[in-house]
């Protein structure tokens, strides 16, 4: 569906995941943070977005789950608890990936 989220017009899918991940932005994190009921994104928070999108851009495919562990240094359990949905629903789609259900 298309939409207007922090002024910009994009393409989302069913479930709330940029369709083109190049659209994404700092102000659409935040948008969509806001939609997950999380208020103003914290530093750690931005870590792990940036993290995501730093791997993605390089490797073409989102990190794996003991990627995510050694690249940031901290447990699995903290990394889910840091985002409604943990990484797969929350991180991933604040950071603009592709939905983990196409990419399946």
């Amino acid at each position: 569906k298309r939409c207007i989220i922090a002024g910009k017009e994009i393409l989302l899918d069913s479930e709330g995941f940029l369709w083109h991940v190049g659209d994404w932005t700092e102000e659409i994190a935040e948008a969509l943070a806001s939609e997950l009921g999380i208020g103003k994104l914290d530093d750690a928070q931005w870590g792990v977005i940036h993290f995501l999108r730093d791997y993605y851009a390089y490797h073409g495919r989102a990190p794996m789950n003991r990627d995510l562990k050694t690249g940031l240094g901290i447990s699995l359990m903290d990394l889910e608890a840091l985002f409604p949905g943990g990484i797969r629903r929350g991180a991933r789609r604040i950071a603009g990936l592709p939905n983990p259900r196409s990419c399946t």
